[in-house]
């Protein structure tokens, strides 16, 4: 089970750090992303981590902004989301998979568990 955390509403500019807990299984050994569904959208890619943290995936459109990180003996998710804009606005999902060869992090059929979301709103 994977529980989202840290959404709210920020203004233009501002920081946010999204969580995402784990439990009811290990995830320490599987890749682990973010994505995201604005209203009226389809749900994209945000970024994404191996399980080893050797590789990071990062959207174009939140490169040099977001960073994603993980902390593997507390089955942690972490995304910090810097410079944020008014595009940012959407419901945040976690996810994770194992067995996600690196070129398929980005995609979200890869993944097998998914979070329930935490919506960021983001003001200008």
């Amino acid at each position: 089970q994977l529980q989202a955390s840290g959404g709210g509403l920020v203004q233009a500019g501002g920081s946010l750090r999204l969580s995402c807990a784990a439990s009811g299984r290990t995830f320490s050994r599987s890749a682990r992303g973010w994505f995201r569904q604005a209203p009226g959208k389809e749900r994209e890619f945000v970024a994404a981590i191996t399980w080893t943290s050797s590789t990071r995936y990062t959207a174009d459109s939140v490169k040099g902004r977001f960073t994603v990180s993980r902390d593997n003996a507390k089955q942690m998710l972490y995304l910090q989301m810097n410079n944020l804009k008014p595009d940012d606005t959407a419901v945040y999902y976690c996810a994770a998979g194992a067995r996600i060869i690196v070129s398929a992090l980005p995609e979200g059929s890869a993944y097998d568990f998914w979070g329930q979301g935490t919506l960021v709103t983001v003001s200008s």
